[in-house]
């Protein structure tokens, strides 16, 4: 089992839900309003006059198949949308309770 982290634009949030919905992944945490910045490339997302865009982010947990998939998808999604950011971490879910 794998838990999914995304963080993106909050322009890119409903098409990451789309997403999760078309691949059934059901079960969420998510945060709608959140102040980064990426480590490499892209602006600031701090809610400020200078820097108003802000970022929303989730966790999933799923399948490790399933994970594979939707972090494959959410790859294709950033690439097609490059000025908008979003990144996607995934680490092993060791119990379940």
């Amino acid at each position: 089992m794998k838990a999914v982290f995304v963080a993106c634009d909050q322009a890119m949030y409903d098409s990451v839900m789309s997403l999760m919905d078309e691949l059934a992944i059901r079960g969420y945490t998510g945060w709608e309003e959140l102040i980064g910045r990426g480590s490499a490339t892209g602006d600031p997302h701090l809610g400020s006059h200078a820097w108003p865009a802000m970022n929303s982010a989730l966790v999933a947990m799923m399948e490790d198949e399933k994970a594979s998939t939707f972090l494959s998808r959410l790859r294709t999604l950033d690439e097609e949308n490059a000025n908008q950011g979003l990144r996607a971490f995934a680490w092993n879910v060791t119990e379940v309770m």
